[in-house]
């Protein structure tokens, strides 16, 4: 990472903010301050954000309503998710409407840059991924997963939207197809070794996935799940040059 990966630091307390971006700035990243979303939304117009860090509990519009607005107008950009809430209900919220992960107060300083080089890692950051040569398109089921332009496209042509952290899930289960996959695998595949094993990150994605591939959850034909194992990508896939 250098100085030209930004990080908006979404923050309304002017001490943590400033205690945030200077160490983002000292751990080599360009760190942006907003104290609220709109703030967010002029630094967005201006410039191409690699990860925002967003503060749960915010004045005004808070963490959700700003990372649901994001998502709409900024479906790749990754949101690290900052709260000092305690109940899994608000990280689970959270995941559901986009974040790629969550991170609880008080936090320690490397866990933070360490969350944040992973999620960054995970989306392939253009500035690192420009001389790298263009990965392949998986096809399933009709579906064409482009690993370079990390787009899933529906059988009849139309782009699906999917948030970093279910692009990159998506990605390990159709690279490994009829095979058993456990939760443990996953979170170190999609998320690194330093993923909590009771994290439920897993969980909240595979829900989303299946309602984007409309594979029913009550008898999936694309992500099966296997009682005491784990899951299972069930269909073909092709592999095709990028």
């Amino acid at each position: 990472m250098d100085r030209t990966t930004l990080i908006a630091v979404v923050e309304d307390d002017p001490e943590i903010r400033s205690l945030v971006c200077g160490l983002l700035a000292r751990e080599g990243f360009e760190a942006a301050a907003c104290q609220n979303g709109t703030e967010l939304e002029r630094l967005l117009s201006r410039r191409r954000v690699d990860l925002v860090v967003l503060d749960l509990m915010l004045p005004g519009d808070d963490g959700l309503t700003i990372c649901r607005r994001l998502r709409a107008v900024s479906p790749a950009t990754p949101v690290l998710m900052v709260t000092a809430k305690g109940e899994d209900v608000d990280r689970i919220i959270g995941l559901e409407i986009g974040a790629d992960d969550y991170l609880p107060k008080p936090f320690n300083p490397r866990e933070l840059t360490a969350r944040a080089r992973a999620i960054l890692r995970r989306t392939r950051d253009v500035h690192q991924a420009v001389n790298l040569p263009r990965p392949g398109t998986l096809r399933f089921a009709g579906w064409t997963l482009d690993a370079g332009s990390r787009e899933l496209i529906d059988p009849e042509g139309g782009l699906v939207e999917l948030t970093g952290g279910e692009f990159d899930l998506l990605m390990v289960l159709a690279t490994h197809p009829q095979r058993v996959l456990n939760r443990e695998q996953l979170l170190d595949w999609t998320r690194g070794r330093s993923a909590d094993p009771f994290d439920r990150t897993i969980d909240v994605q595979l829900s989303r996935l299946r309602r984007k591939l409309r594979d029913d959850a009550r008898s999936p034909a694309i992500i099966r799940t296997v009682r005491g194992g784990g899951y299972l990508f069930a269909p073909r896939v092709e592999r095709a040059a990028g």
